[in-house]
């Protein structure tokens, strides 16, 4: 079964010659970026190997979350769930947003100490969370029989479309001179001095003063041909949605399973905890770096040998700017959805949820997510290569966060002050010597 389909875009026709900044890769983190940028009246072009959003950024879930994210991310998600608001208005377009809540689930009292934890720091910024149980709980999400003792809720969590936003955003850089081309991979960088000078596609070369690698799970190798090392892994979710039926218009996540309603009147579902870890040849490059984020998180990680191995092994990991690059022999991951996840979360999400006996499966996919060490993106720029700009390894938190990563790597780009700190975020994390590992968030 084929991936979502993300509304298509028409591509421009002539590659421009030069420009300001370049922008690889049109998912939600290179549209909102590339958007940011025009708006502040900077030429840019958006290349995108294959089409907009067809990878992870129409395959999540359609989350847009504060609960439950790692600590240093929540300044850039306030922001983030503020841009979200007035979006709509903004660009001229539907994205689907909604703060329809988000109720973070508990079983015992261990993880109902977890949430309490957590919600406590979110103290004072107006976020309405709260713990939830009995006849609150069941208002919120009425009809099922999850079993859970207790809930943190989120009203200012929300939702939107996965196939709708991307493609809306680039339409809306383009509105403000932005050239987007699809099915045009960007090679490589050009270094001329040290700094960059422009960037090779595979439609000939562009001249450009900076450049913005958002590149989700290709940035590793794009950036290993650049010189920049950038330790990075994938992590397979598998997803499932369903024909329209009477469920709660509020989200629930739980250990068993993660529901969301859509704009169709239908539902996402996936697993509460599970992904799928496959192992390739980079596994082995940074087990070492990931070893904290798997001691951490083993119970939720399925380890598997699969066709990845092949598939990485056989990957180019560098080139020259006139060869034909991995970027072109593969112009969309679509992986093959877990079929033991599908029955796992739509067996539990049905025994939740007895409403849900009338819907059908109507779609399953799996996307491949870009993850770091310390679970948490880097937006930074490259001490190395001035003029040069990464924003990636969102770790499953980019598509809520978008909005937000975008205004922040025009900041950097621009070199205005950032809207919110960007330490945290910095490539040099990796080489400085400071602790790398994720943060349980409680």
């Amino acid at each position: 079964m084929p991936g979502p389909k993300p509304t298509p875009i028409e591509p421009d026709l002539n590659l421009p010659k030069a420009v300001d900044v370049v922008v690889i890769g049109g998912g939600i983190i290179g549209t909102a970026t590339a958007l940011e940028l025009s708006e502040r009246g900077a030429s840019v072009l958006l290349c995108e190997k294959g089409q907009i959003a067809g990878e992870q950024s129409s395959r999540n879930w359609g989350w847009v979350r504060l609960g439950m994210r790692d600590l240093r991310e929540i300044p850039l998600v306030l922001e983030a769930q503020n841009i979200w608001e007035n979006l709509d208005h903004r660009i001229g377009r539907e994205t689907g947003f909604k703060r329809s809540g988000i109720v973070f689930g508990a079983s015992g009292a261990r993880d109902q100490e977890n949430l309490a934890r957590w919600a406590r720091h979110v103290d004072g910024l107006q976020t309405g969370a709260k713990m939830v149980s009995g006849g609150e709980l069941e208002a919120l999400i009425p009809g099922n029989r999850t079993g859970l003792d207790c809930a943190l809720y989120m009203p200012q969590d929300g939702r939107a479309e996965p196939q709708w936003a991307a493609p809306a955003i680039a339409e809306a850089a383009r509105d403000k001179g932005a050239s987007l081309m699809t099915n045009c991979a960007v090679r490589s960088v050009d270094v001329q001095a040290g700094q960059i000078a422009g960037v090779f596609t595979e439609r000939g070369r562009v001249a450009c003063e900076r450049v913005v690698l958002a590149g989700g799970a290709w940035s590793r190798l794009f950036a290993g041909n650049a010189g920049i090392e950038l330790p990075q892994l994938k992590v397979l979710n598998t997803v499932l949605r369903t024909s329209p039926v009477d469920g709660p218009e509020t989200a629930l996540w739980s250990d068993d399973f993660a529901i969301r309603k859509r704009a169709d009147g239908g539902y996402t579902i996936a697993s509460g905890h599970e992904n799928t870890v496959d192992i390739v040849p980079d596994s082995f490059r940074l087990g070492w770096q990931f070893l904290p984020a798997f001691r951490q998180e083993w119970r939720s990680l399925q380890f598997r040998f699969s066709k990845r191995w092949a598939a990485e092994a056989g990957q180019d990991r560098s080139w020259l700017p006139t060869d034909v690059t991995p970027f072109e022999h593969c112009r969309v991951l679509d992986p093959e959805p877990s079929a033991k996840a599908l029955r796992q979360a739509w067996a539990r999400a049905r025994k939740g949820f007895p409403s849900l006996d009338q819907a059908e499966i109507v779609q399953s996919w799996a996307g491949l997510i870009d993850v770091t060490p310390d679970a948490i993106p880097v937006m930074s720029s490259v001490d190395e290569i001035p003029g040069m700009f990464i924003a990636t390894g969102f770790s499953g938190h980019g598509f809520g966060i978008g909005p937000g990563a975008g205004r922040l790597m025009a900041d950097l780009v621009c070199g205005t002050t950032p809207c919110v700190d960007p330490a945290a975020f910095r490539l040099s994390r990796f080489t400085d010597g400071s602790k790398v590992r994720p943060d349980a968030g409680y």
